[in-house]
C-alpha cells in the first residue's frame, strides 16, 4: 500500500486535501484523524506536521509527501521535489532596517547575523555563494530579531510585506526562493510503484483541469484558419461540420486566464455561439 504524508494543519493542509479529493482520493472527515486509508486506491494518508514531512519521506519511511518547497530545502535530507502543485505560493526574502546595509548583494551580508526560521535554506544559500554569515535559528517572531539585538538581518517568507513594515523593516535584494506546495519523494528511490505513477498522473490532471477550460464555438469554414490560430488546443482542435452549409463547430482547450481575450478575438473573426465549460478531470 502506498504511504503518503499530508500536512495536518496550516496553509498547506486544506488545499492539499482538496487537491487529493479532486484527484479521486478519500481524505479524512475529522481534522483530528492522523491516518486515512483509501482501500479502493491502495493508499494510506498520514497527517503530519508540514515541517516533518520531508524527514519521513527522505528517510524512506513514507513513499511520497506534500509539503512546501521551503520546508523541503530546509530539511537538508534525501527527499527531492517530484511535482510543483501550484498552490501556497510564497516568496522568501531578506529584510533589514532601512539604510542599515551598504548594499543589497549577498556579499554585503558577509560577517552579519541573519535570523531565520529556515536555517537549512540559508546555510545552502550562503554556501552556494561562498558567503560567510552567521545563521541564527528562530522558531517564530523573526521580525523582532533585529529590534531585540539578536540579528542584523532577517530572512523570512514575505507575502504583502505589511508585517515587515509594521516592524520597521524593508525587503532587500532579490528573492532568495520562490516557494509553493510540492509533491516529494526520496531521492534516488528508483522507478516509482504503479500506485505512485497513478497518483502523479491524477495530480497532473488536476493541475491541467485548473489551468484550462474547454472552449466551443461555431465559425464559417472560410474563417476557420484564423479561428484555429487562436485556439490550437493541446494537440489539435476538434472540428465537426454543421448542418448549416459552410459552417463548422470547433472545440479546443485554452488557458483559463486567457479565455475572455480569446473569446473576444474569436467573435471578431466571425465565430458565434462561443461557450466555455470547466474541465473537472483529464489525462493528457
Amino acid at each position: 500500500m502506498l504511504r503518503i504524508a499530508v500536512p495536518n494543519k496550516g496553509t498547506l493542509s486544506g488545499p492539499a486535501a482538496e487537491m487529493l479529493r479532486e484527484a479521486g482520493y478519500r481524505q479524512r472527515s475529522d481534522p483530528k484523524d492522523l491516518l486515512c486509508r483509501d482501500v479502493a486506491n491502495d493508499v494510506e494518508f498520514f497527517y503530519l506536521r508540514p515541517r516533518d514531512i520531508a524527514t519521513y519521506v527522505g528517510s524512506g519511511d513514507l513513499d511520497l509527501g506534500v509539503t512546501g518547497r521551503d520546508l523541503l530545502l530546509d530539511a537538508e535530507n534525501d527527499a527531492e521535489e517530484l511535482l510543483d502543485l501550484g498552490f501556497a505560493r510564497a516568496t522568501f526574502r531578506f529584510a533589514a532596517v532601512p539604510g542599515s546595509l551598504k548594499g543589497a548583494e549577498p556579499g554585503d551580508l558577509a560577517g552579519l547575523r541573519v535570523a531565520t526560521a529556515y536555517p537549512g535554506v540559508m546555510r545552502r544559500y550562503f554556501a552556494e555563494r561562498a558567503v560567510r554569515a552567521e545563521v541564527i535559528r528562530l522558531d517564530g517572531a523573526v521580525e523582532n530579531a533585529i529590534r531585540l539585538g539578536v540579528a542584523d538581518v532577517i530572512a523570512d517568507v514575505v507575502e504583502t510585506g505589511a508585517t515587515l513594515r509594521q516592524a520597521g523593516l524593508e525587503t532587500i535584494g532579490e528573492p532568495i526562493l520562490q516557494s509553493s506546495a510540492v509533491l516529494i519523494r526520496r531521492a534516488g528511490s528508483g522507478a516509482p510503484p504503479a500506485a505512485a505513477n497513478q497518483l502523479l498522473r491524477r495530480l497532473q490532471g488536476v493541475l491541467v483541469a485548473r489551468r484550462y477550460v474547454m472552449l466551443a464555438y461555431d465559425v464559417r469554414a472560410d474563417s476557420l484558419d484564423a479561428a484555429v490560430a487562436l485556439t490550437p488546443g493541446m494537440e489539435s482542435p476538434t472540428i465537426s461540420p454543421l448542418h448549416r452549409e459552410g459552417w463548422v463547430a470547433v472545440q479546443a482547450m485554452v488557458q483559463r486566464a486567457e479565455m475572455h481575450r480569446i473569446m473576444d478575438e474569436l467573435y471578431d473573426v466571425g465565430a458565434r455561439a462561443i461557450l466555455v465549460t470547466d474541465i473537472h478531470a483529464c489525462r493528457l
